[in-house]
């Protein structure tokens, strides 16, 4: 899996499941998708990612997953 398409995958998913915790569990897990989206439109401008980061290092998007 390419690197940018984990870390949609991994932001799709964070806000989804902040989504569901938040009408199940309490509404503070809203906070989490109010982080995510910040994180997202911060990256846009800065180009830092701390996802990016930690999926790198987690070794997603290496060589070996690339596709030509």
């Amino acid at each position: 899996m390419k690197l940018e398409n984990a870390i949609r995958a991994l932001a799709g998913t964070m806000i989804l499941v902040s989504l569901a915790l938040s009408q199940y569990v309490s509404p503070n897990w809203l906070w989490l998708t109010t982080f995510v989206g910040f994180n997202l439109l911060q990256s846009a401008f800065t180009g830092f990612c701390p996802a990016e980061t930690i999926l790198k290092k987690l070794g997603v998007g290496g060589s070996c997953c690339t596709k030509h």
